[in-house]
């Protein structure tokens, strides 16, 4: 059985920090369990999404991205930091996924911002919502600043332990679910 991690965020374009940084840390938890990664951001979503007020009103583009995401393993959930909390069309998106459709769901949230202020964001910000969908957010969490990345790349050793403990983490949870699913079958 091959697990697959779907990262999701909140950015609007890329080249995007954010969506980079959800794909470096997909791919540290990939390289310790040998998952399928996939990332998406808002811009995934086609352009269904932006004027949709419930799921069903979402197209076939937008739809298979849900349905990505309420069917993954492992969610990744990162936004870039606006005006200390997250996007906006981000925000938006949760609004239209039933309460229960994360439940349960291991998530690593992230985020990336202008400076350190902003650090908060991912307890103050990220924590509630995904608690809201009963999600089994994992216990680490990743901020990370300009500073920390050099011409798009993390660079900073800081970030880069909190990515490997977290990523640590993920493998833990995946390994235990794959066992789980094994000993069913």
């Amino acid at each position: 059985m091959v697990l697959n991690i779907i990262g999701f965020t909140g950015n609007f374009g890329r080249p995007s920090k954010t969506f980079d940084f959800a794909n470096h840390v997909a791919g540290e938890v990939a390289r310790r369990v040998g998952a399928h990664t996939t990332i998406h951001d808002l811009s995934s979503l086609g352009p269904s999404f932006p004027v949709a007020t419930r799921l069903t009103h979402l197209d076939e583009q937008a739809m298979n991205v849900v349905n990505q995401i309420t069917s993954a393993d492992l969610l990744i959930v990162g936004s870039p930091t606006y005006k200390g909390s997250y996007t906006g069309l981000f925000k938006h998106f949760f609004d239209m996924l039933d309460p229960a459709s994360l439940a349960g769901k291991p998530v690593i949230a992230l985020a990336t911002g202008g400076g350190e202020r902003h650090a908060l964001m991912v307890e103050h910000q990220l924590r509630p919502l995904l608690g809201f969908f009963q999600a089994a957010t994992l216990p680490t969490a990743v901020y990370a600043c300009d500073r920390d990345f050099e011409d798009g790349v993390l660079k900073s050793s800081a970030i880069q332990q909190r990515v490997a403990q977290v990523a640590d983490e993920a493998a833990i949870v995946l390994t235990r679910h794959k066992d789980r699913v094994s000993v069913a079958a």
